[in-house]
């Protein structure tokens, strides 16, 4: 059929039917080599239905096309992933609403019990770059641990010697970060594990306290849960009367004994902070 009677048929428009063509998504059954016309056969109208499914779930073409890439269970399961996700997100939006409004209306509220640590001086081995998003900050995140499992580096122990993050920057559409990994390592080690890892830059960070959030084992944190733990954490600053350091705010990742395949680091968002104001 016509790329025509197929839009009718599928409710897709000709427009979306080239761009998923353009994407591998659906392409047509054929070609006309001298008009260029696009011909669609009656099987392809339950694929694009889905296509047309999954983009009413707001998922974007490149998740459709990696699941649709999947055999069915493993579509159907990654589908099942995909939603927890954003059925996550959802509830961290609405709870950011409801401490929105209740800022709005002059009350302070906090979903998230704040803690302080002290932790010191510690050199670390660190990668830090621009990135683009979401996308980017993944695509950086396993570059570092990648480079850490290839040199297999000492590690001090406890949280003080846990591999973080730091957020020198909001990571969205509109902002790059930067993102820093880092590691810390012994520091009578430190200069020769710069030496044998060219990739990381090695720096101290010196002793400081943190306020903190634990977020338990995995560290999945959302754009609306990262506004929420940073009310949380500024509501504690204030009525505690101190302020942010300049060390940037961060994400620690602990890993859980054994390490397994399947085993989730213990994590936390943290804020170093500095002396109260008197």
């Amino acid at each position: 059929m016509s790329i025509g009677e197929f839009a009718r048929r599928s409710q897709l428009s000709a427009k979306a039917l080239r761009l998923y063509d353009e994407l591998g998504l659906l392409p047509p059954a054929r070609v006309d080599e001298d008009s260029g016309y696009r011909f669609y056969e009656a099987g392809q109208l339950e694929r694009a239905r889905l296509i047309a499914a999954l983009r009413q779930l707001c998922l974007s073409l490149a998740e459709i096309n990696e699941l649709l890439d999947l055999a069915p269970a493993a579509a159907a399961a990654r589908l099942r992933a995909l939603w927890a996700t954003a059925d996550a997100e959802h509830a961290s939006r609405r709870a950011l609403a409801g401490s929105l409004i209740d800022r709005l209306n002059g009350r302070r509220s906090s979903m998230y019990e704040v803690a302080t640590r002290d932790l010191p001086d510690r050199s670390l081995l660190c990668l830090k770059r621009t990135v683009d998003g979401e996308p980017g900050a993944w695509a950086l995140g396993k570059e570092f641990i990648a480079l850490l499992r290839g040199y297999d580096l000492p590690q001090p122990v406890g949280r003080a010697g846990a591999t973080f993050c730091i957020y020198w920057g909001e990571v969205s559409e509109d902002s790059d970060g930067p993102l820093e990994w880092c590691r810390p390592v012994p520091p009578n080690e430190a200069d020769a594990l710069a030496a044998r890892c060219p990739e990381l830059s090695l720096r101290t960070e010196p002793a400081h306290r943190e306020a903190f959030v634990h977020l338990g084992p995995g560290g999945q944190i959302g754009p609306s849960q990262w506004q929420l733990v940073s009310e949380a954490l500024r509501g504690w600053a204030d009525a505690h009367r101190v302020g942010p350091s300049a060390l940037g705010a961060r994400i620690t990742y602990l890993a859980s004994t054994p390490v397994t395949e399947r085993s989730a680091p213990d994590c936390d968002f943290a804020v170093p902070i500095g002396e109260p104001s008197p």
